[in-house]
């Protein structure tokens, strides 16, 4: 039996967007809008045929306001462009993600005159976990996130969507090592805590003035090395049958508690 030649594809032909893996796809309303607010290098923005309208309008005038190419592509090839479950109707091309370096957040907090406030993912793999968690550093006036460049998700179409546009306000550094990072904030005067199941409760620990938070893997927790270079422990109390939390809902709980210790007067005892 011949082998049946198969007709090679022309370059971005129902491909999605595997001619530009370099980029950074925007997937969902939120998301686009929020790129578009804040100024955001697009290069193109797909939506689904036949529904431009509400918030989509809205996104299609602003594009072609700013000159960016608006295309309406039909659902199934919009659904193949897409990586998240459900992109609303809309994706947008962007060049790759700029990352920033942990000496600009702290100096951008230290310029603003507030104690840096920096949330810390060692070997954070899930993208709605990294997404929720810079979405909740957004609500909590956090000054940056720190990621991992090896063994963890980075910012991506899942990441921004589930951040509902927070990833294009909160800065986010990638690093080649955390437990190196975590002595350089440390030199900074910056006290750096780690969340585990066997640290004093956080609503009882020194979470006041320039702090980092460190939290871990979603299987594993915060690895040993980290854990050790770290200032002390926090941990969240378990009252039922179930022993942890999900990791983002453990850093907001932590991150709130940094809040109330800043935001309102004689809550720091």
């Amino acid at each position: 039996m011949k082998n049946r030649k198969v007709p090679e594809k022309k370059r971005g032909e129902s491909r999605g967007f595997e001619a530009f893996e370099d980029s950074l796809r925007l997937e969902g309303r939120n998301a686009v809008m929020e790129a578009l607010n804040h100024d955001r290098p697009i290069d193109k923005i797909f939506l689904k045929k036949g529904e431009v309208e509400g918030t989509l309008k809205v996104i299609a005038a602003k594009a072609r306001e700013k000159g960016i190419v608006v295309q309406e592509v039909d659902k199934v090839k919009l659904e193949h462009m897409s990586s998240a479950s459900n992109c609303q109707g809309v994706i947008a091309l962007c060049p790759a993600y700029e990352y920033c370096e942990v000496e600009d957040i702290i100096s951008n907090a230290r310029n603003k005159g507030e104690d840096p406030f920096i949330i810390i993912l060692d070997e954070i793999t899930d993208p709605h976990n990294l997404g929720a968690v810079i979405r909740t550093a957004d609500a909590c006036g956090a000054h940056g996130v720190i990621i991992p460049k090896r063994r963890a998700v980075g910012v991506n179409a899942i990441v921004s969507k589930t951040s509902a546009g927070a990833a294009e306000y909160v800065p986010v550094a990638r690093v080649t090592n955390i437990a190196r990072t975590v002595e350089e904030l440390q030199r900074e005067n910056i006290w750096v805590a780690c969340a585990d199941m066997d640290g004093q409760p956080y609503f009882g620990a020194p979470l006041n003035g320039a702090v980092a938070v460190v939290i871990g893997n979603e299987g594993k927790g915060v690895s040993r090395l980290v854990r050790e270079k770290c200032d002390f422990s926090v941990g969240i109390p378990m009252y039922g049958k179930i022993s942890s939390l999900n990791a983002s809902v453990s850093a907001a709980l932590i991150m709130y508690e940094v809040v109330r210790r800043r935001n309102f007067s004689g809550s720091g005892d």
